[in-house]
């Protein structure tokens, strides 16, 4: 059955400087990288909903209430700061809701989160994304690092999968294509592992409280995921369809 699953983040803006001579201007572009994802998921019936990392700070739900709206809650590289720092927090110097801390309530009740690597998930790029130190890291099945967490494998690595019969990655099979990079977490204590990268953790899935927890340390899209791995791999439809299931208790 199809999982109403709100995806937040996976979009960027990108600002270049063309100098030709003694002249030169700056040229400005929005770009979504959640298409291989939302695809995956829409194409096995998930009902997806995708909110771009410019709109996170002032339109990600808030309370129990609005985050119920959805079955699965999915963090792709957006950092801490944009779901805690919200215009009238961070402009207007009043108190306002922490949606982390109501996002793990909403787990601990039942709720399905995912977060999903990137230079902005777990404690990311120069541990700007500083997720370590908010209500999050209670619920997710990893230790995020205190410092940068990027391992770059820029000649490729190939996962480990472990337990190719786990539901959670969804009849994928064990041969999967190279990565390009990845968050380096710690498993938790009690936590599942069917999938490894480079001895790390790339597929860890925990319950926290009534609800459940799941994460995949590299990306869903480029850059750390090539094209083979998120265009061309049949596996990645299964992975993902898998990874939402089971996270939301199928």
């Amino acid at each position: 059955m199809g999982k109403r699953v709100l995806i937040a983040g996976e979009s960027w803006m990108t600002t270049s400087t063309h100098v030709k001579g003694v002249d030169e201007f700056s040229v400005h572009s929005y770009v979504e990288g959640v298409g291989p994802l939302r695809d995956a998921l829409t194409s096995r019936g998930h009902d997806v909903t995708h909110m771009p990392a410019h709109l996170v700070p002032t339109q990600f739900p808030g309370t129990a209430e609005a985050l119920s709206q959805f079955d699965v809650v999915i963090l792709s590289d957006i950092g801490a700061n944009s779901l805690q720092l919200a215009p009238g927090v961070f402009d207007q110097f009043r108190a306002g809701e922490d949606r982390l801390v109501a996002l793990r309530d909403w787990v601990g009740a039942g709720g399905s989160l995912m977060m999903i690597g990137g230079y902005l998930s777990f404690s990311g790029f120069q541990a700007r994304a500083a997720f370590r130190q908010t209500a999050i890291a209670e619920v997710l099945p990893v230790t995020m690092l205190a410092e940068d967490d990027r391992v770059e494998t820029p000649a490729g690595i190939v996962p480990t999968v472990v337990d190719a019969a786990h539901p959670a990655l969804g009849g994928a099979g064990d041969s999967w294509p190279a990565l390009l990079g990845y968050n380096r977490v710690v498993a938790k204590d009690g936590a599942a592992v069917p999938a490894t990268i480079n001895g790390d953790p790339l597929v860890a899935a925990g319950e926290y409280g009534a609800g459940r927890s799941i994460v995949f340390t590299s990306d869903c899209s480029p850059h750390w995921a090539p094209p083979e791995f998120c265009e061309q791999w049949p596996g990645y439809t299964d992975l993902f369809d898998g990874l939402i299931s089971w996270v939301a208790g199928e």
